[in-house]
């Protein structure tokens, strides 16, 4: 199994709607199989300002899932979405 965590910081124009479409748009990933855990969470109130704004946490039985879902239409439509509103990412990929 692969854990697949995505974390963003997202630009300050229109943050909170930004975080609103985030997680719209995130849901529709769900209608892949391949994903067999699905988290979408966005940081915590009166936490560090420098911590990420929103992530996503997906499990996949194997790497080659994981490829299969960065490659999907739906996933490249989300990250053309993402990479228009966000400044910062970060990701890791591990086995559990």
């Amino acid at each position: 199994m692969i854990r697949h965590i995505c974390m963003f910081t997202l630009k300050e124009d229109n943050k909170e709607r930004s975080i609103v479409e985030f997680f719209e748009r995130a849901e529709k990933l769900k209608e892949l199989d391949i994903i067999k855990k699905f988290s979408i969470v966005r940081n915590a109130e009166k936490t560090p300002a420098s911590n990420y704004d929103v992530a996503l946490i997906f499990d996949f039985d194997t790497v080659e899932t994981l490829d299969e879902y960065q490659k999907s239409q739906q996933h490249v439509e989300f990250g053309k979405f993402v990479s228009s509103v966000r400044v910062d990412r970060a990701c890791i990929d591990y086995e559990l």
